[in-house]
């Protein structure tokens, strides 16, 4: 009994503490943001919150605004020509992809970089006017890419007035026109890539029927011979050189 006492008392105590040490608890830390002191356009937290989206983004404008989606798609259905369903594995195909992307794209990069990067970061220009500059480059690079009956169904479906020049082209009609330009292109070059390897499927295929071979897969057999031929015409030398030239 003196001990159900003993612990009741404690358990009657430790209810009375609570309240207490929560009063006497300091409180938590408070995020205060304070724009447009010292004559700065932006505060240093806000900064961050910006570059923390733009990352957040990132592989979405990286899928809409460059190269990437033509060069993915393209080596991607090589690979289904050769008939190698798993090599090379993804992460090569994404990362030869990104290099690729990366290197057409220099020319782009270099002129956002110095029209709109070096001046913010030597405070000549507010963030809204490095965001101004930074576009007309990436759009010049779209227009060229983009085809006019693509952009012109964009424009139709927007309910897009007349234009002066291509300069005027909203980004929200130029992005879905691009894309639909890129995968049309992608998928030409993919055609011409299964050709020559679709005519020595048949060859194959041809061959082992009239030997009576109806047990042996096609595929197996015409898999070192597409192998060889893409070997001999130095295949990784003709598709990235097609496939950079495309862009000029």
């Amino acid at each position: 009994m003196k001990r159900s006492y003993i612990g009741l008392a404690l358990a009657l105590s430790l209810l009375v503490a609570i309240p207490e040490v929560r009063a006497q608890s300091p409180s938590g830390p408070i995020l205060s943001l304070q724009i447009g002191g010292g004559g700065q356009d932006l505060s240093v937290a806000l900064k961050i919150l910006l570059l923390l989206t733009f990352l957040a983004f990132l592989p979405a404008l990286l899928l809409c605004l460059t190269s990437f989606t033509r060069i993915l798609v393209v080596m991607a259905l090589l690979r289904q020509a050769l008939g190698l369903m798993h090599m090379p594995p993804n992460q090569v195909l994404i990362g030869l992809s990104l290099i690729l992307t990366f290197f057409t794209m220099s020319p782009v990069l270099d002129r956002i970089h110095q029209e709109a990067v070096t001046p913010y970061m030597a405070h000549e220009l507010t963030i809204q006017e490095a965001v101004e500059r930074a576009v007309p480059p990436l759009k010049d690079f779209m227009l060229r890419q983009t085809r006019k009956k693509d952009l012109s169904l964009f424009l139709n479906l927007a309910h897009v007035g007349p234009l002066k020049g291509p300069e005027e082209v909203p980004m929200r009609v130029l992005v879905p026109a691009f894309i639909i330009s890129e995968l049309k292109t992608a998928f030409q070059i993919g055609f011409l890539l299964y050709v020559p390897f679709l005519v020595i499927d048949m060859v194959v295929a041809s061959i082992l029927l009239s030997m009576g071979m109806f047990m042996l897969p096609p595929v197996m057999v015409s898999l070192p011979f597409k192998l060889m031929l893409f070997v001999l015409v130095d295949g990784w030398n003709l598709i990235v050189g097609s496939l950079m030239r495309s862009f000029l």
